[in-house]
């Protein structure tokens, strides 16, 4: 351990000793994330991974940025910082997934008022438990202490990560073909999009996020802080099972009025039917609450569908007993029409 300390930095409000605490307390969960390929230790000054290439022609990398948004002032305010992480992960690994590629590394940048090792390690065992769902590990990341530009109990949480596919096997809907099926994944709920909508309908404060819903199950803010589903296995056991997965979309901010399109071979369309996918009860609440259209709740949230995939008609079956025995809640929502419209929601 460095014997590194500066009074003087302290009195300016960076205690580089609370960085090695948070350090020490992080690394085993750090390196529980650890795959074949990574070839640096927890410290180093860059995360170094060697790629395993044998059988692919010509490997492409596919990376992916993201942060969790003002999902985290529901955190703040809760005080629970274990989830936020997975959030993290999941914005960035489901949009690598979309191109085919397999996650294979992470890194995480928290930005924060004070540095308390102990809400450090929560916010980084999300950060890990994420990485694990994914498949990827965790190389390397930075948490800057910042007073006086960040409030002291407060912090700012982004990261990226590296994906890499064989070129042949992209995933960029350039296959698609009409009469194609699209199939919607279960979403955990709002996961960690629109949550400046959510806040401002909601009047969000503690005594709101500790007020119990009996149409939710549990707490608001219980609901609110369920972390964004991460669907890289899901996807990888459908590649891995033969299916000929067309094109996917991850649906984030913009929901599937934006998201869909950008799957979509030109001149075709998806046409969607929005009642093939139960509404979790959460939307139900903040449409009314809020007094939202239907319109702009599809064109905000996820609605139920974290991510949606097209594949052959004749492989519908398929794939759907694939996904649900990896757990995944599978709906056909839809079929590829002829059309410019990117998406139809019906």
């Amino acid at each position: 351990m460095t014997d590194s300390h500066s009074a003087s930095y302290a009195a300016a409000g960076v205690d580089v000793t609370a960085g090695y605490e948070a350090v020490r307390r992080i690394k085993p969960m750090v390196e529980s994330t650890y795959i074949p390929g990574v070839m640096c230790s927890l410290g180093s000054f860059g995360g170094m991974f060697a790629p395993d290439l044998c059988g692919m022609k010509k490997p492409v990398l596919v990376s992916g940025t993201d942060g969790v948004g003002t999902k985290l002032k529901i955190a703040f305010l809760m005080d629970k910082h274990d989830t936020v992480g997975i959030d993290c992960v999941a914005m960035c690994v489901n949009d690598i997934i979309c191109g085919g590629a397999k996650p294979l590394f992470f890194l995480d940048y928290i930005a924060c008022g004070k540095n308390d090792p102990a809400r450090i390690a929560d916010i980084v065992s999300g950060i890990t438990e994420g990485c694990r769902q994914a498949g990827c590990a965790l190389v390397g990341g930075e948490t800057a202490e910042m007073p006086g530009f960040s409030p002291v109990d407060e912090y700012d949480l982004a990261g990226f990560s590296v994906g890499m596919v064989d070129e042949e096997k992209i995933i960029d809907g350039s296959t698609m073909e009409e009469g194609d099926i699209l199939i919607g994944l279960g979403s955990n709920g709002v996961h960690s999009n629109g949550f400046s909508l959510v806040r401002k309908v909601l009047d969000v404060n503690r005594e709101v996020l500790s007020t119990y819903s009996a149409e939710l199950g549990c707490t608001i803010g219980e609901e609110l802080l369920k972390p964004t589903r991460i669907y890289v296995k899901a996807v990888q056991t459908l590649l891995e099972g033969g299916i000929a997965v067309r094109a996917i979309s991850h649906i984030t901010g913009g929901g599937l009025y934006e998201n869909v399109p950008r799957m979509m071979k030109q001149g075709l369309t998806a046409k969607i039917q929005v009642s093939s996918v139960p509404v979790p009860p959460i939307f139900s609440l903040i449409a009314a609450q809020g007094g939202i259209p239907e319109r702009d709740m599809y064109n905000t949230f996820n609605m139920g569908v974290g991510m949606v995939i097209a594949i052959p008609k004749d492989q519908v079956g398929t794939a759907i007993n694939l996904l649900t025995m990896n757990g995944e809640r599978a709906y056909v929502i839809g079929t590829v029409v002829p059309g410019d419209d990117g998406v139809v929601l019906a």
